[in-house]
């Protein structure tokens, strides 16, 4: 099952090319905004499966409308450092996390807007992403961690480079509409193996990043065992699994992204620079050459 959110706040599961609305088998979830329900739903899930798998396949699909991102406003947004191997033959480096503003975050067609502040460069960054369906701490690094999760999602981890005044910094990751999520929560039965999936990226049809996540540093379950010992993970939190750099590139005015993940679906967003500065188009080699020997984010 894909379940998305609409821009009125409908819960609809995707079939074919269009969508069946759900929303009946969440009617009682009380809520003020979609960021507040999400949540709510996600923790529903897995005992209203049945029920939304019903209202799946009896409704008429509609034509595709407009989607938020699935979760509007997680609760917390995570990322990993680096978390690929990118070809390296390295002992795997030690592994970390950090936390993103979860007010970046937004849906398919939206739009990326580059702030006024000095970067050196804006790369993209297309990542797994991992939603959470129940509270969890201390999760073991093996396939029962997997029971923790909503589903998967893709995302584009927007980075401004240059910006840390005391040595780098990952504060250029959290500027608002830095995040866009979607299209869809691909629950874990329609991702056997989360370490068996392509991740492609293109700006204006070029293709840049195109990885498979098997090469990940440290594999979902791993990811989820470490941040679940430092804190507690909760329905609608979000976390990113790293990004494979070989492929970056710059994001500028007018761009038009789109990154697709195996089984999970295909996002896309614009971007729009009040400033438009202009980078190199085209493959960051520098990039991916310093992120291949020592890793990065």
């Amino acid at each position: 099952m894909k379940l998305v959110l609409t821009g009125d706040n409908r819960l609809g599961v995707l079939r074919g090319d269009g969508m069946v609305d759900v929303s009946a088998a969440f009617a009682d979830v009380r809520f003020r905004t979609a960021a507040d329900r999400m949540p709510r739903v996600l923790a529903l899930l897995g005992e209203r499966r049945a029920r939304v798998d019903e209202l799946a396949a009896g409704g008429a699909p509609e034509a595709m409308p407009a989607l938020q991102a699935p979760v509007p406003r997680p609760p917390k947004l995570i990322a990993a450092f680096g978390n690929y191997r990118e070809g390296s033959d390295r002992e795997r480096q030690a592994q970390d996390m950090f936390l993103e503003s979860p007010d970046s975050v937004i849906g398919p067609d939206g739009v990326v807007v580059l702030p006024n502040h000095p970067a050196t460069i804006f790369h993209h960054e297309a990542e797994l992403a991992l939603v959470i369906g129940r509270r969890a701490k201390d999760l073991p690094a093996d396939e029962r961690a997997l029971d923790a999760l909503a589903g998967y999602a893709a995302a584009i981890d927007v980075s401004g480079r240059g910006l840390g005044r005391m040595g780098p910094s990952r504060i250029g990751k959290s500027f608002d509409t830095f995040t866009p999520l979607g299209p869809a929560i691909a629950t874990p039965d329609e991702v056997p193996d989360p370490q068996a999936l392509r991740v492609t990226l293109s700006v204006n049809g070029e293709p840049r990043q195109d990885y498979s996540t098997a090469d990940m540093e440290y594999g979902v379950v791993e990811v989820l065992a470490f941040i679940s010992a430092y804190m507690t993970l909760v329905p609608g939190d979000v976390l990113l699994c790293g990004t494979n750099h070989q492929g970056l590139g710059a994001l500028q005015d007018g761009d038009r992204v789109a990154m697709t993940i195996d089984r999970i679906g295909t996002l896309a967003v614009s971007v729009r620079d009040p400033q438009r500065r202009e980078w190199p188009r085209g493959i960051d080699q520098a990039t991916a050459a310093r992120h291949g020997a020592v890793g990065g984010a």
